[in-house]
């Protein structure tokens, strides 16, 4: 059982590598039948990999391309392990609760996307709100499932005020305190940052990743 495990979990990293969605989907679906550990499998087969393909990026080495490819190959992976770790009632151990989206009257997502998955990759439960997502319900998102995190993005200057906004409204009604906030998009800076009074600046998906993770040490 071992080197079919071993096997299976090399198949399903090549799969991701190659960009194969529906062979990481029948490996997955062969992993639940043969009752390999799901857990296990999203974590050597998909996450590893992808987190690779993250770093390949960062250093210039992959192209956006092939992240977005790669992140299809997790996501139609990890929806088929991801059910039956539910069945099981297991749980994979979570780094921290993020909670994130696009505000209000901005449409763009590839970069959120992007950032979920690497997420995801590195153990941190996502709950992805999508786009244009207005204020409140940045604020009543963050009330009810208090995240550790919550991230921002705005892929516009005329836009990015609502990250300004969401802070603001999160501050009037004392939550602030209790989540960290990592705005994310082409227009922000460390000005920006210090401005609004966030906690940090992703400036690409590896780098927003590499916050969160240190965001998560000061907690």
């Amino acid at each position: 059982m071992r080197l079919m495990k071993e096997e299976i979990f090399s198949q399903l990293r090549d799969a991701l590598f190659f960009f194969e969605v529906e062979k990481a989907r029948e490996l997955a679906e062969k992993v639940v039948e043969l009752g390999i550990d799901p857990v296990e499998a999203l974590e050597e087969g998909l996450a590893k990999p992808l987190r690779e393909v993250g770093a390949r990026f960062e250093t210039g080495e992959a192209f956006i391309t092939e992240l977005i490819a790669s992140a299809e190959v997790m996501e139609a992976g990890s929806e088929v392990l991801n059910k039956e770790i539910a069945r099981r009632g297991a749980n994979r151990k979570s780094l921290g609760r993020f909670l994130i989206g696009t505000v209000e009257g901005d449409i763009h997502s590839i970069g959120k996307n992007i950032v979920s998955t690497l997420l995801i990759a590195s153990g941190f439960e996502v709950i992805d709100l999508g786009t244009d997502v207005p204020t409140w319900t940045f604020v009543e998102k963050v009330k009810e499932l208090e995240p550790d995190i919550l991230g921002l993005s705005a892929l516009m200057t005329t836009t990015m005020v609502k990250q300004k906004e969401i802070i603001g409204a999160l501050m009037d009604l004392g939550l602030r305190s209790g989540v960290k906030i990592i705005v994310g998009g082409a227009p922000v800076t460390e000005e920006w940052v210090k401005q609004i009074g966030a906690d940090a600046a992703g400036y690409d998906a590896g780098n927003a990743v590499q916050k969160a993770l240190s965001l998560m040490g000061d907690a």
